[in-house]
C-alpha cells in the first residue's frame, strides 16, 4: 500500500476507494440476509438434534411401531433447509472475491485508457498499471478475508447470542476445600411452599417436616403428591419459594453464607430411579467423579457387596474393570440400579436419599438390599421414596404426602 502511494498517490487512493466501497456496499446488502439465515440455521439445527434424540432414545418403540420413516422425514425436513441456508451463506461470503477480481480487471483497463488519453503516451502508463495490478492482487485477498470474517460472524450471530446468554447466567462456584455440613440433631423443613414458575400452581403447600439424625424415613404418596420435589428441596437442589430448610437450626439458603449449601450437598448421596452410567469401567462408575488414580478399590468392593452387585461383578472376566457400555447398555435395569446404589454408598455420605431406587429389582434382591441398608451405621440418615410398601416397611417412620402437604405420618405398623 505504501509502495502504491509512493508511485502515484492519486491513482492508488482512487483504486482503494473503489474496492473498499464495493465491499462496504456488499456488506450492507448482505447483512440482513446473513442474520436471517443464521437464525433459521439455529432453529433447524435444534429440530435436527431433537429428531435424533427422540428416534434413538425411543428406539424400541420405533422398531415395534415401524415408524422409522416418520423420524427420517422429520430429520430430513430439518437437515435439508439447514444445508441449503449454509450453502447460501457460504456463497454470500465467497462470491465477492470473484466478482471484484473481474471488477478490478475492468477498472484497471478503464484507468489505463483514461491515463493514456490524459498523458498522451502509453510508455509512462504501463509501469504504473503493472504496479497497480500487482498491488491489487496483494490487497484484494486481504479485503476479502476481512469481509469473509465479518460475514461469518453475522451468519453465526444467532448461535453465538444463545451461547453468550447461557454463559452470562449467574453460576455460584463452590469454594475449594469446603468441609461437609454433617447434621448432628435434626433436618427441618418449615412452612415450605414451592412452585416451578410464577404462573405455575404450588407443588408444595406449607410442608412441615422434621427428620432426626439416624432415622430411616419412608416417603409415600400418589403420583404428583410432591415427593420428588420435597426431596430435591431437602437436598438443596431447589430453593423454596417461601419457607426454610434448616440443618441443626442453620438456614441452608442464607445469602450471607452461600458456602453452606455446597457443604450440605457434599454430605448427601442420591440414588435416582434412572441411573446414569458413563462408558467406563464398573469401578469408575461406582467411584463416579473420582480420578482413576485416586479410587479406593477396597471401598468400591465394600459398596458393591452392600448393594448386592458384587457377585455379578466378580463373576465377569474382567471383574471391576469390566466396561458397562454407553449408558450401561451391557447391563440389565436391575444391575444398573444396584451400581447406582453402590455409587451412593461409596461416597460415604451422612444422608442417603433413594428415589424409587429399587423399582427395577425383584422382590428377593430388594429384600436383601434393604437388609443391607438397614445394617448400615445408625449415624446415617436415610430417606426412601417408594410406591411399593414392602420397600418402606422396615423404616422407623413413614410420611404420606398428598396434594403437596404432609397428610399423615407414623410407624410402619400404623401406616401400612
Amino acid at each position: 500500500l505504501v509502495g502504491l502511494l509512493l508511485i502515484d498517490a492519486q491513482v492508488a487512493l482512487v483504486a482503494a476507494a473503489i474496492f473498499s466501497s464495493a465491499y462496504v456496499a456488499l456488506a450492507m446488502l448482505s447483512r440482513r440476509e446473513l442474520q436471517i439465515n443464521g437464525r433459521k440455521i439455529t432453529s433447524a439445527s435444534t429440530l435436527q438434534i431433537k429428531s435424533l434424540q427422540e428416534g434413538l432414545g425411543a428406539i424400541r418403540d420405533v422398531l415395534l411401531n415401524c415408524s422409522q420413516n416418520l423420524y427420517l422425514e422429520t430429520y430430513r425436513d430439518a437437515d435439508r433447509p439447514q444445508r441449503q441456508l449454509g450453502a447460501k451463506n457460504a456463497f454470500i461470503i465467497a462470491f465477492p472475491r470473484y466478482s471484484l477480481e473481474a471488477l478490478g480487471m475492468v477498472a484497471i483497463a478503464l484507468l489505463g485508457g483514461m491515463l493514456v488519453v490524459q498523458r498522451g503516451s502509453g510508455t509512462a502508463v504501463i509501469p504504473l498499471l503493472g504496479a497497480l495490478a500487482l498491488g491489487a492482487q496483494r490487497m484484494l485477498p486481504a479485503l476479502q478475508q476481512v469481509y469473509a470474517g465479518w460475514a461469518a460472524l453475522k451468519s453465526y450471530n444467532a448461535s453465538m447470542k444463545g451461547v453468550l446468554e447461557i454463559l452470562d447466567l449467574p453460576v455460584p462456584l463452590p469454594l475449594t476445600g469446603i468441609e461437609p455440613l454433617l447434621p448432628r440433631n435434626e433436618i427441618l423443613m418449615h412452612e415450605v411452599h414451592f412452585r416451578y414458575g410464577r404462573d405455575q400452581p404450588d407443588v408444595l403447600r406449607g410442608v412441615d417436616l422434621e427428620i432426626r439424625v439416624g432415622e430411616r424415613i419412608g416417603l409415600i404418596g400418589s403420583t404428583g403428591s410432591g415427593k420428588s420435589t420435597t426431596v430435591d428441596i431437602l437436598m438443596g437442589l431447589l430453593v423454596p419459594t417461601t419457607g426454610k430448610v434448616l440443618v441443626d437450626g442453620v438456614d441452608l439458603h442464607d445469602p450471607q453464607h452461600p458456602e453452606r449449601l455446597f457443604a450440605w450437598r457434599a454430605s448427601i448421596a442420591h440414588v435416582p430411579q434412572s441411573i446414569y452410567l458413563a462408558d467406563s469401567s464398573i469401578s469408575e462408575n461406582i467411584a463416579f467423579g473420582v480420578p482413576r488414580h485416586q479410587i479406593d478399590f477396597e471401598r468400591v468392593k465394600q459398596a458393591a457387596h452392600q448393594a448386592q452387585i458384587a457377585n455379578y461383578i466378580e463373576s465377569t472376566l474382567e471383574g471391576y474393570e469390566s466396561f458397562v457400555g454407553e449408558r450401561g447398555i451391557r447391563l440389565s435395569g436391575g444391575q444398573r440400579q444396584r451400581i447406582g446404589i453402590a455409587r451412593a454408598l461409596y461416597k460415604q455420605a451422612r444422608v442417603l436419599v433413594f428415589d424409587e431406587a429399587t423399582s427395577a429389582l425383584d422382590n428377593f434382591t430388594e429384600e436383601a438390599l434393604m437388609t443391607s441398608i438397614e445394617e448400615l451405621s445408625k449415624e446415617l440418615t436415610i430417606v426412601i421414596i417408594a410406591h411399593r410398601l414392602t420397600t418402606v416397611q422396615k423404616c422407623d417412620r413413614i410420611i404420606s404426602l398428598e396434594c403437596g402437604k404432609v397428610f399423615k405420618q407414623g410407624t410402619p405398623s400404623n401406616m401400612l
